[in-house]
């Protein structure tokens, strides 16, 4: 089933008793946080909070908060299909050529079916304000204790290409500066920002929109890593397997998702900075304040009874977590295209996405495992990756014991690891330097000789086939159930 909205999901989340009503008022104000990560981390159900200190809206959060969430937001029954799904679209084949394999991507990308529907009236315009709002009339979160102020954390911030005209949407924090300013967090790495800077090199403000709740496709798609020639809006559809229905923005010149909740309508003047953070944020520490640019509201639309969709992020395992674990296997698919080699990838949740990868390989030639890991180092986000511990194809990545256990005896140190040094994502707070930093890269697969590897490598301890169906055969017989 696809959700066509927000109150879609959460309606079918309630259907699937999956979805708490907390009745009694809360406060915005660290108290929702503190609640929220109680269930969390106990891989609890999504919240709706329906009577909330100082907002007659009620919020919204943790509903992606678990595997079985995550699919159902995708419109699937199971987490497991994702890949599976993504993979059959493709038409991931190992003995495509190359230019079969650029074919494959364009024809995903042409799907007819993909290109967003506009539509003249929409539930997102329902109330129309351009003079007398208040950004705190909305019930937004401070999460942590540390942070600067109170933060809008799910996003749909909607910018445009000056060159192309193509659509851009993508999920960065919003600090609250006062009832019509925010911090506009998009890193120097984000397509929000490679807008941003195109506009101020012709002088020129940056309009822009942000989409509070949608349907959860469009809401998951917002943060994919896809490619900057790629609209968000076009893949949200391709997901649903149905346009994605949008509408024109009343005060500026771009497309918003017609079953939002509440659009927030402005624009960024390209040398205004203000001092951001900190936020406490999804590695589990808080990141720094920085100077970011600074969103002017000019204009909100809304429906007559909008629900107020949040997430909260800390220490792993969070909502986010789910998120990225569906975004790990549905792009698995996609690096298999470029290095069909690798048999499977698994982003640990402790690693928050961009600081631990463990990969299995076909192991085919000496230092194969080398070629992959500064394939995976030029491969988009994927160069933020801190640590890539490479294995070989019999090895179970998803089994972290199992990897550990590898890693642990297979490893030399002194000739299986590999120091490489590129970009950092902007919230590792490790490197000296930021943005810009080490990175290692582990070799844990069974070394060759041609690796310079003189000894004879010892094999695993395995019990024989004809035991283990004996064993099997008279286990009853043992007293065991």
């Amino acid at each position: 089933m696809v959700c066509n909205d927000l109150r879609d999901f959460i309606k079918f989340l309630e259907d699937k008793k999956d979805l708490i009503r907390i009745k009694k008022e809360v406060d915005p104000i660290l108290e929702v946080t503190e609640i929220t990560d109680r269930i969390s981390k106990k891989q609890g159900p999504a919240l709706l909070f329906e009577k909330v200190k100082g907002s007659p809206y009620p919020i919204a959060i943790n509903l992606f908060g678990s595997y079985q969430r995550m699919a159902w937001a995708l419109g699937l029954n199971d987490f497991g299909e994702i890949g599976k799904q993504f993979s059959s679209l493709l038409k991931t084949d190992p003995d495509m050529k190359f230019m079969q394999k650029i074919e494959a991507l364009f024809d995903l990308y042409k799907l007819s079916t993909s290109r967003p529907k506009e539509v003249k009236k929409a539930p997102c315009q329902e109330i129309i304000n351009d003079k007398d709002f208040s950004l705190f009339e909305y019930p937004i979160l401070q999460c942590w204790p540390g942070d600067a102020g109170r933060f809008i954390t799910l996003p749909l911030v909607i910018t445009k290409d000056p060159e192309s005209g193509k659509q851009n949407l993508g999920m960065y924090r919003m600090q609250v500066f006062d009832e019509k300013t925010t911090g506009m967090h998009w890193h120097t790495h984000h397509d929000g920002a490679v807008n941003f800077r195109k506009y101020a090199k012709l002088g020129k403000r940056t309009e822009v929109a942000v989409a509070i709740g949608g349907d959860p496709v469009t809401i998951f798609s917002a943060t994919a890593p896809l490619p900057y020639t790629i609209e968000e809006l076009f893949f949200a559809g391709f997901l649903r397997g149905k346009a994605v229905e949008v509408v024109k923005a009343r005060t500026v010149d771009l497309l918003v998702p017609a079953h939002a909740e509440i659009i927030l309508e402005g624009y960024v003047e390209p040398a205004e900075e203000k001092i951001e953070g900190p936020f406490g944020d999804h590695t589990g520490y808080y990141s720094v304040a920085g100077m970011y640019p600074v969103f002017h509201v000019t204009c909100i639309t809304q429906r007559k009874d909008p629900i107020y969709p949040a997430t909260i992020v800390g220490k792993p395992p969070m909502e986010d977590c789910y998120m990225g674990k569906a975004t790990e296997r549905m792009f698995l698919p996609l690096v298999k295209m470029q290095m069909p080699e690798i048999v499977d990838m698994n982003l640990p949740l402790e690693g928050v996405f961009h600081n631990c990868a463990l990969i299995s390989i076909k192991k085919s030639y000496p230092m194969h495992a080398r070629k992959v890991m500064n394939a995976i180092w030029g491969l988009g986000q994927m160069m933020f990756t801190k640590f890539i511990f490479i294995f070989d194809e019999d090895v179970n990545v998803q089994n972290t014991s199992e990897a550990a256990w590898k890693a642990f005896n297979n490893v030399d140190p002194s000739s299986d690891i590999l120091i490489s040094e590129g970009p950092l994502d902007v919230l590792d707070h490790s490197s000296p330097r930021p943005i810009y930093g080490a990175k290692m890269g582990i070799d844990a697969t069974k070394k060759w000789p041609e690796e310079g590897y003189q000894r004879e490598w010892p094999d695993e301890i395995q019990m024989s086939d004809e035991i283990r169906k004996l064993v099997d055969k008279r286990w009853k017989e043992y007293g065991f159930q």
